[in-house]
This record gives C-alpha cells, structure tokens and sequence, in this order.
C-alpha cells in the first residue's frame, strides 16, 4: 500500500526488499526494525502504512 500511495501521490521511492537480500536485512535492522514495511523520509521512520505519518514525514522534509 505504501507504494501505491507514494505513486499516486507521483512521490519517487526507493524499493528494498529484504526476502533474500541481506543488505535490505541489514538497513532494516540499522534503523532498529525487524518488520515491514518500513518508510523512511528524511529523518522520520515509519513502520507500517500509515498515510497520515507519511503527509507529515513528507511536508517535513519540503517534498509535499
């Protein structure tokens, strides 16, 4: 869902999927995780889809 939002929202994105990659495994566990999915926006983490936290990580950072 969280990609379909940022699409929608024409909102570029970097995809990492950690199913056997252990470098995304890695950068999950960096940011303290160890579930998906796991949206970073500047310095705001959120985990899961929350559309909310995501317009205001997105504001924050001047990208809305």
């Amino acid at each position: 869902m969280v990609k379909v939002y940022l699409s929608r929202k024409d909102i570029p994105f970097e995809e990492v999927n950690v199913s056997g990659n252990r470098e995304g495994v890695k950068r999950l566990i960096a940011l303290g995780r160890n579930t998906t999915p796991v949206t970073t926006i500047g310095d705001d983490v959120i985990v899961g889809y929350k559309p909310k936290d995501i317009d205001a990580a997105l504001e924050t950072a001047g990208i809305s």
